[in-house]
């Protein structure tokens, strides 16, 4: 029982850190503000310079609110993210956690809570911060990747959340080779009626886990680490992939209904 119940936690921890990363990595652009609410000066203790000079190791896109937009961000506000830094200190320790907002002020992510117990200030602050976006590293900035496969070419187009930035056209891979990302543009639907001669899909490893693809090629899941042998969560579905003998079974919601789907897969 107890061990279900840790299997458990792990997956729903996955969950929820996965939630967090995919709602931010795909934003371009961070602005953060000169003055956090909690200080009484712009930039006071250098905590908004320290904040954006960190978050540039992201990938990101980091402007403060006073400096002039880019264009597209001047075009889409809501193609960017606003970092806060909050204040959570106690009487002997400086805490602090970094929040990630989109343009109506939605909550999309917070860092663990960084923590320093420097009593000078600057010193405490910016420990305190850079603690907390240590918490940060799986937050990189990713552009979505849609793949069309066509007669005689491949296109590849680079999506932002709302805005297309760039296309290209690149010779067909024959064979299996690595495929970037098709989960947008060519991800198999579970409840479609594509049949495989069988079931057998291949797996290709990625930062946290791996894609499973099949012959045509096409993505038929994305699945992640949870830190228990043979058990993945199934990105983007409320769901599970597990091992059951020599198959592998991915359980998941579609449309309310739970569906179950047996597979061969080649690591």
């Amino acid at each position: 029982m107890k061990n279900i119940i840790l299997v458990l936690f792990l997956i729903m921890s996955n969950l929820f850190v996965f939630g967090q990363e995919k709602n931010v990595n795909n934003y371009k652009f961070i602005v953060v503000p000169d003055q956090f609410d909690f200080l009484k000066q712009k930039d006071e203790y250098k905590t908004s310079s320290l904040t954006k000079f960190l978050l540039k190791k992201n990938g990101y896109t980091v402007i403060s609110n006073s400096e002039q937009y880019p264009k597209e961000l001047r075009d889409n506000p809501c193609s960017g993210l606003n970092a806060l830094v909050v204040d959570k200190s106690s009487m002997f320790k400086v805490k602090v956690v970094i929040e990630l907002r989109d343009c109506s002020n939605r909550l999309l992510y917070t860092s663990e809570e960084g923590v320093s117990r420097l009593k000078e200030f600057k010193k405490g602050f910016q420990e305190a911060i850079r603690n907390a976006h240590a918490s940060m590293n799986a937050v990189v900035y990713e552009p979505f990747l849609l793949e069309t496969i066509g007669k005689d070419k491949k296109e590849i187009v680079i999506i932002n959340p709302v805005l297309v930035e760039e296309e290209k056209d690149v010779k067909i891979n024959t064979g299996l080779a690595e495929i970037n990302n098709l989960e947008e543009a060519a991800q198999v639907s579970p409840n479609n009626d594509i049949a495989l001669a069988n079931n057998t899909l291949y797996a290709q490893p990625k930062e946290n886990g791996f894609q499973l693809i099949n012959a045509k090629p096409q993505v038929v899941f994305v699945i992640l680490n949870t830190g228990v042998k043979d058990i993945y969560v199934i990105k983007d579905k409320n769901g599970l992939l597990y091992k059951k003998g020599e198959n592998w079974i991915a359980e998941f919601y579609d449309g309310g209904e739970i569906v179950v789907k047996k597979y061969s897969i080649k690591f």
